[in-house]
């Protein structure tokens, strides 16, 4: 079990980084962050040495498909003997061969429910810890009891599979993109109707099954799924299950349509067209 006095690493310090490591240095425990900007540049060495180390570093979807390069280069910094936790999305399967690539160390995949704008608050008072293993033996359980022990307390922890783990955070993420557009689809079907959205969205935000913030179309100066998370994440998923599922021609049209769809949502609004033009090329957003 980890204990206060254990060193917690944390390689990459964006919002995701950063507030996983605020919230386990205000509990007592000695952090060392690295990343490549200042002031944590220079403690890159000091990484081996700690006994668990966070990695939440890019993942990015491009034109020629999903990466987790930086993934891999970030675990090469982790001590022989020691536990990595992947924070950084990546497509299902990828711990396991992480595993395989450092033999030497544990990797588990634990997902992370953060929003970029309530990202402390969500970090402290997550609603669920998730800790996947590669392997099912003693040596990763051990590791995965004391990753929960570093992490805040909450009912719903669950420890499983790797590769059960990081659907889940494919899962939370498309789930969202999706309502999204559908909203979206609604929107413009109750201006086609001649009347207003906003009571329609109140009597949908009274309902506990909808989430409330997904509901407003107009979101971010623009309209559609976007930020640095559902774009990519989403192509990445299509793609995985073209690969995965070709047989189901029905299945990949409709999700390719719903991504078209968004697209569509994204150029006409005007929003995060870097964003987009960054996982499906300069040509989309023109």
């Amino acid at each position: 079990m980890t204990s206060p006095g254990s060193s917690i690493g944390f390689i990459g310090q964006g919002y995701v980084g950063k507030n996983i490591a605020d919230d386990i240095e205000s509990r007592g425990y000695a952090t060392t962050r690295y990343s490549l900007e200042e002031p944590y540049i220079g403690n890159k060495e000091k990484i081996a040495d700690c006994d668990i180390v966070f990695v939440a570093v890019p993942t990015p979807t491009t034109p020629e498909g999903f990466s987790a390069a930086v993934v891999k280069e970030a675990l090469a910094l982790v001590g022989p003997g020691k536990t990595a936790v992947i924070k950084s999305t990546i497509l299902p399967g990828t711990t396991k061969e992480l595993q395989q690539a450092y033999p030497d160390r544990v990797v588990l995949f634990s997902p992370e429910f953060l929003r970029e704008a309530t990202a402390a608050e969500d970090a402290a008072h997550p609603y669920s810890i998730i800790v996947g293993m590669p392997v099912e033996d003693d040596a990763h359980r051990r590791a995965a009891d004391a990753v929960i022990a570093v992490l805040p307390k909450v009912p719903g922890t669950f420890v499983c599979n790797s590769t059960e783990a990081e659907l889940v955070k494919y899962a939370q993420n498309a789930s969202g993109y999706i309502q999204i557009v559908f909203f979206n689809l609604l929107y413009d079907l109750t201006k086609a109707l001649g009347v207003d959205w906003e009571p329609i969205r109140n009597a949908l935000s009274a309902d506990p099954n909808i989430p409330v913030r997904f509901t407003n179309p107009v979101h971010k100066g623009g309209r559609g799924a976007g930020g640095h998370c559902l774009i990519k994440d989403f192509a990445a998923l299509v793609a995985l299950y073209e690969s995965t599922s070709p047989e189901d021609k029905e299945g990949i049209r409709m999700l390719q349509a719903i991504a078209d769809k968004n697209v569509d949502l994204l150029k006409g609004s005007g929003k995060d067209l870097d964003l987009l033009s960054g996982v499906y090329g300069t040509d989309i957003a023109s």
